[in-house]
């Protein structure tokens, strides 16, 4: 019988991000997945900006800009001309650290992940399949699979499972996966070629041809095709070869392909898991829910999922906090995978569809209103917010309490840049602290003492204001970075009636 803190079920990004998290925190985990190699082809690139906030955290952020790719620019292309130019080399300049638009693909982006466990002494367990679970109360007995046929016992405290769209947890819970598939038939294929859109820069095709997308990749010639595939051929997406697809979205972008590396076709579905959690196991990423491509948020929202309970699994594991703290994961991850598919689901259908009147939307008023829109500072602001996942939130989690300034309790920390100081290197401890923009008064400095919560005093400068702090309020910081509560008058009080009703225990400093 082998026994560990947390088993985590999959070894894509979202579970390798949960293992890596929660080993900086001190939990004996185990991973496992029953593919015998890692991926070596995948449709997720993006790497949204929030995501690359918290890969700060454990010092991963770097990694992703140092081998992926930055796009400086999306091209909207008509009948074989570019006719709009979107700039986005600073799109979201002042909000973030990460003020742009990362690819990395994800087969590479699991590379990197896999080689930091290592690092740390971890090793995924390959051709090893979970074959049934138990929860008995106060832990999870595992049946496991290895790739020699012998079965073993594996005793647990909690199951992870980021096992995938098929994901064996989700049938073992009976959680459901209610939603439906598009009737698009996608391809992807990793080429490299020449071309206009071989430039570094992003292009689409909004023709009432096929559609197509070409995503640079870091290195020269290297791109990413996604596209439709339409008419009879999408009856035969099984067997299809690259040489089968139609070439008039290809030839409309100018793309020429010298080398194919590798081909494949999809569906797209949109489903989301009824419960996240059930007693002592939980479902993340794409076994919790699956969505279109659009806006690259997949494989982002996965790695969300990962963080947001890394650090709760670990404050129960370490007993700072109590269980109920774990009811919070559901509750505050299931309402934006809902939201998420209904928006990404909008944005699909207006990708994808057809007939004269969606014909006329994208070819002729896309082009002309899409870079008007961005013109306007706040359009483009509010747009990398919600593309960049800035935007989510926990207002309405019961971990999340007060306002002060424009700041929520249940909102991400603004970020903010002063003088060189960053307020997001204290994060990187991966704790809960205070945060106080201006002077802090010593009833504050007192409780943050006797409850072993770090204070951070930021002196006041104009650009806190215009962050959305409040002038000496007291903001409570969960270790993921997000405002648990925010308290703008009575702060001493407020904090400490906070701390006796949350599921927090303070440990000591």
């Amino acid at each position: 019988m082998q026994r560990c803190d947390v088993l985590i079920v999959g070894a894509g990004p979202t579970g390798l991000v949960l293992a890596l998290w929660l080993n900086a925190q001190g939990i004996q985990v185990r991973i496992i997945d029953q593919a015998l190699e890692p991926g070596t082809t995948s449709r997720a690139l993006a790497v949204q900006a929030r995501t690359l906030e918290l890969y700060q955290q454990l010092d991963l952020a770097q990694a992703v800009l140092d081998q992926g790719h930055t796009v400086a620019a999306i091209n909207l292309w008509v009948k074989g001309e570019a006719v709009a130019h979107l700039p986005f080399a600073r799109i979201g300049e002042g909000l973030t650290r990460y003020s742009f638009l990362e690819i990395f693909p994800q087969d590479e982006h699991e590379r990197l992940l896999i080689d930091r466990l290592q690092a740390q002494g971890i090793s995924v367990e390959r051709g090893v399949t979970l074959r049934g679970l138990v929860d008995q109360g106060d832990q999870v007995l595992a049946q496991l699979q290895g790739r020699d046929g012998r079965m073993q016992s594996c005793a647990t405290r909690y199951l992870a499972g980021c096992d995938g769209a098929r994901s064996t947890v989700r049938n073992a819970l009976g959680t459901g996966f209610p939603g439906g598939t598009y009737q698009q038939v996608f391809y992807v294929a990793d080429v490299l070629g020449q071309g206009p859109a071989f430039n570094g820069e992003l292009h689409v095709d909004l023709d009432e041809a096929d559609f197509l997308a070409v995503f640079p990749l870091a290195g020269s010639g290297r791109a990413r095709l996604i596209g439709t595939v339409r008419d009879e051929r999408a009856a035969r997406a099984d067997s299809l070869q690259f040489e089968d697809i139609s070439r008039r979205a290809i030839d409309h972008l100018k793309v020429q392909v010298d080398q194919l590396n590798w081909f494949s076709t999809y569906h797209v579905h949109h489903r989301v898991t009824e419960q996240f959690r059930q007693g002592r196991a939980f479902l993340l990423g794409d076994a919790a829910h699956i969505h279109s491509p659009a806006g690259g948020q997949g494989m982002n929202t996965g790695i969300g999922d990962a963080i947001n309970l890394a650090w709760k699994l670990a404050s129960v594991l370490k007993d700072q906090a109590d269980e109920s703290l774990l009811d919070s994961y559901e509750q505050e991850r299931i309402g934006f995978a809902r939201q998420l598919v209904a928006t990404t689901d909008r944005v699909f259908t207006f990708a994808t569809a057809q007939g004269p009147m969606a014909d006329l939307l994208r070819t002729r008023l896309a082009p002309l209103l899409i870079p008007r829109a961005l013109a306007l500072g706040p359009v483009r602001e509010w747009l990398f917010r919600t593309v960049s996942q800035l935007t989510l939130n926990y207002r309405q989690s019961a971990l999340s309490d007060g306002v002060a300034g424009h700041v929520h309790g249940g909102d991400r920390l603004p970020w903010v840049a002063v003088e060189g100081r960053d307020n997001f290197t204290p994060l990187n401890t991966i704790e809960w602290q205070v945060h106080v923009y201006g002077d802090a008064d010593e009833s504050v400095r007192s409780v943050c003492q006797a409850e072993g919560l770090r204070l951070h005093v930021f002196n006041w400068q104009a650009a806190y204001g215009q962050a959305g702090f409040a002038q000496d309020a007291v903001y409570l910081v969960r270790p993921d970075g997000y405002v648990a509560l925010a308290a703008g008058d009575h702060q001493a009080v407020t904090l400490t009636d906070y701390l006796a009703r949350s599921p927090r225990r303070g440990v000591g400093l």
